[in-house]
């Protein structure tokens, strides 16, 4: 009976996970096996292998034949190299201490390859990482610089319409501080004119009682002091009160004339 050491095909659709045995030449590939001495995942990089080496060596011993795949297998795994050593060995071309130390100093340049190997990737997949990252800033910088383009004239916009908007306020407070000082003049000119007549009032009366008073020995200047007195506790309408005084003075200096004229008659009329 031919023996060949396959592998046979386990696990999901698209995500394959072999097995590797040593089965009859004549069985289907995923049928029935005369014994499994490891698997093999190629979905990751490095592939993971785990043999059994005796086990593969034994069966190469025994005269079973790898396909291509499996002797790629165990060639990576060094079973090949330990089936040509136990042959030197049976020969006598070397012991079998010579032997192991060959194949574990193999064993060990194999592992800092694959070591190596690893540490590439590694490296490889950080620089493709901090690569993608810088082209991803780059894009957002660049998108970012877009949308402020696109934002200045929007900002433009609104600052001339916010000009515009403080000139037309600007216009219509301009009117309205006119009408207020308008207002105010007026007002001003309602007091006044009250305090006028006010102080004519008061000073009609005063010559009033001047001229009705034949016994009244006060001079007229007192009664002109009285008047000027008047005017003065009036702030705030020094024009219009000098005026008003200016039309009453003729009046009191009258009534002063007339005065002394009564008193003389008087005089007269007792002697």
């Amino acid at each position: 009976m031919s023996v060949k050491i396959r592998l046979q095909r386990h696990g999901k659709k698209g995500k394959p996970f072999y097995w590797i045995v040593a089965a009859d030449a004549r069985s289907k590939r995923d049928g029935k096996f005369l014994e499994k001495i490891g698997t093999y995942n190629p979905t990751v990089n490095p592939a993971i292998i785990d043999l059994n080496l005796d086990k593969a060596v034994q069966w190469l011993h025994n005269g079973a034949q790898p396909t291509d795949t499996a002797r790629a297998i165990l060639s990576y795994k060094g079973a090949l190299l330990k089936h040509h050593l136990d042959g030197g060995v049976r020969k006598g071309a070397l012991t079998q201490e010579q032997a192991d130390a060959k194949l574990a100093s193999w064993l060990e340049e194999k592992v800092g390859k694959v070591d190596a190997k690893k540490d590439g990737l590694s490296k490889k997949q950080a620089d493709a990482k901090a690569k993608a990252l810088k082209a991803e800033k780059e894009a957002n910088e660049k998108r970012a610089a877009k949308a402020e383009a696109a934002a200045t004239p929007e900002v433009v916009e609104e600052v001339a319409e916010v000009e515009q908007t403080v000139a037309e306020v600007l216009q219509t407070e301009a009117p309205a501080e006119e009408v207020v000082t308008e207002t105010a003049a007026e007002v001003v000119e309602v007091p006044q004119t009250e305090v006028v007549a006010e102080v004519t009032e008061t000073v009609t009366e005063t010559v009033t009682e001047v001229v009705e008073a034949p016994e009244t020995e006060a001079p007229a200047e007192e009664v002109v002091a009285e008047v000027e007195e008047t005017v003065a506790e009036t702030p705030e309408t020094e024009a219009p009160t000098e005026e008003a005084v200016a039309e009453v003075a003729p009046e009191v200096e009258a009534a002063a004339e007339e005065t002394p004229a009564a008193d003389e008659a008087k005089d007269e009329t007792k002697a």
